[in-house]
């Protein structure tokens, strides 16, 4: 039990310093007239075949996710995904967030931070993510982003403790 309180500590100190950042650099899709950024709201769908863990486990089965969220004009989403998680086991997440376009000048690149509910990970892994309850836990992922075209995107989300997710993303 003590080392998952000292995992959660170090995702919400990665993610604090992550957004920290994100509001440092002051950029927001009003900053730039790049076609790239984002100016009218759009649904996404995100597809992500890959996670790479931090550590090896055997119990590690493939995961894979595939979300739709809506990203409004004034940057804030909200959105949901299914995903399998690490242990194989079906899961869902609802979130909201922020998106913080143009980052640091550079138009292609963007910031993301999305925090919500996550439903998935049960017995035996119920232990694997802080602060879980009966497959029930909060979630804050930072990501980073580059949209190589206005409708296309690729994107590196932090999974706390535990690793980094790989997606591609698709605007319409």
């Amino acid at each position: 039990m003590k080392n998952i309180h000292k995992q959660a500590r170090a995702a919400v100190l990665v993610s604090s310093l992550f957004c920290g950042a994100l509001l440092a650099s002051g950029a927001s899709a009003q900053e730039s007239a790049s076609p790239l950024v984002p100016t009218e709201a759009a649904w996404e769908v995100t597809i992500a075949p890959y996670v790479y863990h931090f550590s090896s486990d055997p119990a590690h089965k493939t995961a894979y996710l595939i979300g739709l969220e809506r990203q409004r004009a004034d940057n804030w989403i909200i959105g949901g995904a299914y995903f399998s998680n690490s242990f194989g086991q079906d899961s869902g997440t609802a979130y909201v967030g922020y998106i913080w376009n143009n980052l640091f000048g550079v138009p292609a690149l963007y910031g993301k931070v999305v925090a919500g509910i996550m439903y998935g990970y049960v017995y035996p892994y119920e232990d694997k993510v802080p602060f879980n309850h009966n497959g029930w836990s909060p979630i804050v992922v930072p990501a980073l982003g580059w949209r190589f075209t206005p409708k296309d995107a690729v994107q590196v989300s932090l999974l706390g403790t535990a690793g980094l997710m790989f997606s591609y993303n698709r605007r319409f």
